[in-house]
């Protein structure tokens, strides 16, 4: 059954107002809605689409959607679901940009001050459920440690990019997992040819854009080319592009770390993809767009590695997915990114929120409600940021 890509962005709009929790909650609502309520793909289809996501970079539960709207709807409705998914999340982050940056006083600044403590939290809270998933045994949590060490002694883009592509190498030569019976049960999507010209575009334009930069340099191109960098080297969730972007925005001295971290607190209390950090980013950058402009580029450029990669493994991922030596370098970077991430926690998160005792505590308390008590991720962001505002007066 084709589906009109104005059905497909009406249901996506609808999740992307109310998926609140994160990317596996997200994975969850996908499966209600198209696998339990609409039977559009049984159960072996759709944990083929996550799979197929998770492999690639990129963030999984928007990739997941975008390759349900291509299969039902073509390339309409693949980009009628990315839409209507991201649209909600990116326009409250649009609003954040005037509710934090640009409102004063103590109050203000304790809410800030919340919300940079609350991002120590979530970023432990995904540290170690990715390290429980992700590094089950000793050699991939070698792998990541050695990431986190090497990270934390040379914070640069020169390292990220070594502790990736290292790692993909050790989990080819280390890992041997076993190849996964059965085949697809979908039909449909792009043909072999598209696909393969998605890839090649892909590559074109993450390897295109610094020689650019060295030709016509623009503070548009240069967001643009770190934004989409960050959305190309992204394995593992969305929690693993703070440390891309942080070096993209903060590091370079675009943006305070306070600035930085606020947004990121304030996106976990938002529904839909964590991806959409970008639009305040983008709307505080010098890019000449203004704000509207500036997060309209960034949104685009962090999303597009992932939706390219998305349409053009998609015809081949029936064969890739049999292929252990595919599979065991995917392991290896999986490891990684869980360094990348502890790393992270570390600088800008804990550097920058845990400044006396009382923050620790309000961090402590946080991650207890998080992991222990089980609440919802809303509740928690509110009651740390108020806690952050009574610390503060």
């Amino acid at each position: 059954m084709t589906v009109s890509p104005g059905l497909m962005f009406w249901i996506s709009l609808r999740l992307g107002l109310t998926s609140f929790g994160g990317p596996v909650a997200h994975l969850a609502y996908f499966r209600d809605e198209f696998v339990t309520r609409r039977r559009w793909f049984d159960e072996e289809t759709y944990a083929d689409l996550v799979a197929l996501s998770q492999f690639v970079p990129g963030p999984a539960s928007s990739q997941t959607l975008y390759a349900i709207g291509l299969l039902k709807g073509g390339f309409w409705g693949g980009m009628a679901a990315w839409l209507g998914f991201t649209l909600p999340s990116a326009l409250l982050m649009l609003a954040a940009v005037y509710g934090l940056q640009f409102a004063t006083g103590a109050t203000t600044q304790g809410l800030i001050h919340g919300l940079k403590i609350v991002a120590v939290a979530v970023v432990t809270q995904a540290v170690w459920s990715m390290a429980k998933s992700l590094c089950p045994d000793r050699t991939r949590a070698s792998i990541a440690i050695a990431a986190a060490a090497l990270l934390v002694a040379a914070p640069s883009t020169a390292a990220q990019l070594a502790v990736i592509s290292a790692p993909a190498l050790a989990g080819w030569l280390l890992l041997k997992p076993t190849a996964i019976n059965g085949q697809l049960a979908y039909t449909g999507g792009p043909s072999r040819a598209a696909g393969m010209f998605a890839l090649l575009l892909f590559t074109l334009i993450l390897l295109g854009l610094p020689v650019m930069l060295g030709f016509l340099p623009s503070g548009e191109l240069a967001a643009f080319e770190a934004f989409y960098r960050a959305g190309a080297l992204v394995f593992g969730g969305g929690h693993v592009v703070l440390p891309l972007l942080e070096e993209a925005v903060v590091s370079s001295g675009q943006m305070t770390p306070e600035v930085f971290l606020a947004g990121y607190g304030a996106a976990q209390a938002l529904p839909g993809p964590l991806f959409t950090f970008a639009a305040y980013l983008g709307a505080l950058l010098p890019t000449g767009l203004g704000p509207i402009g500036g997060a309209a580029l960034c949104i685009v450029a962090i999303f597009l590695p992932g939706l390219l990669l998305i349409y053009g493994a998609l015809p081949f991922w029936a064969e890739l997915r049999q292929r252990t030596g595919a599979r065991a370098v995917l392991g290896g970077v999986n490891a990684t990114v869980v360094g990348l991430l502890a790393a992270a926690l570390y600088d800008p998160i804990a550097v920058s929120a845990i400044t006396k005792p009382a923050d620790l505590s309000l961090a402590l308390l946080a991650l207890g409600a998080l992991m222990v008590l089980r609440v919802p991720i809303l509740a928690v962001v509110a009651a740390t940021a108020l806690g952050g505002v009574l610390l503060t007066l």
